[in-house]
């Protein structure tokens, strides 16, 4: 007997019994077998049962040739490494001449902060505004009892919304990219807050670059952000932020 009539008869017995067969299987059994049946008749053999092509053990199959296999590989290897090369980044002066000051500092601390107080007011002003009144945040005389800090702390998403302010990035006549049209933020990689901020405490921030790379519109800057408490050596947050410049 050919081996394509042998699967021909065994095809046709299943497919007698095909919707039996299907409903003993559970749902997940199931679409593996409709997947498995679907792959089998994608194949050069099932191909030949489909269509009803004789075939037997006699058959030869013909097999590519090395040297086509080998064009085949080299095609394919050329193809890949075209797409996943891009084009280069044509840089304007001004990002330039950052990109190679960044490059320059990476890892140093290239900006630091003026001294700002974090007082009870501001507390209370986040408070309403996102809705969070617990009272470790906004009231002093229960904070006093029983707060292990014996007084009100900040938000911590308060001290992360000042860094815009901390690390003079919103004040148009003190920037810390001034030859940059525009920043963008595109998010943290990662945020910390060793240590709260207490009522009345100040604080400042420091900024180190991590890394810094060209894009489309300018460069793509990783930095870590520290907001230092007065007094007190644990930082209040550690933050690594992402930004693009656009010039």
């Amino acid at each position: 007997m050919k081996v394509v009539d042998y699967f021909k008869q065994k095809r046709g017995d299943l497919s007698l019994h095909a919707f039996e067969l299907k409903d003993l299987l559970s749902p997940s059994l199931r679409e593996h077998w409709l997947d498995f049946v679907n792959r089998a008749n994608k194949t050069q053999l099932g191909s030949l049962v489909m269509n009803d092509q004789s075939a037997s053990n006699d058959d030869v199959v013909e097999q590519p040739s090395k040297t086509k296999i080998e064009k085949t590989v080299v095609e394919n290897i050329a193809l890949k490494a075209a797409v996943q090369t891009p084009a280069p980044i044509q840089m304007k002066p001004e990002a330039e001449a950052l990109y190679k000051e960044l490059t320059d500092t990476l890892g140093e601390v290239i900006h630091t902060g003026e001294w700002m107080t974090v007082d009870q007011g501001r507390i209370n002003q986040f408070a309403d505004v996102t809705e969070d009144h617990q009272w470790i945040h906004t009231n002093p005389e229960r904070a006093a009892e029983e707060s292990p800090f014996k007084t009100t702390i900040a938000h911590g998403f308060l001290t992360l919304s000042l860094l815009s302010v901390l690390t003079d990035s919103v004040d148009p006549e003190n920037q810390k990219f001034p030859t940059a049209k525009m920043t963008v933020n595109l998010g943290f990689n990662q945020i910390r807050f060793p240590y709260p901020v207490k009522s009345e405490n100040r604080i400042r921030a420091t900024t180190k670059i991590q890394s810094v790379k060209p894009v489309k519109r300018g460069l793509e800057i990783v930095q870590e952000l520290t907001v230092q408490i007065e007094g007190v050596r644990r930082p209040g947050c550690v933050a690594e932020s992402v930004i693009q410049l656009h010039f």
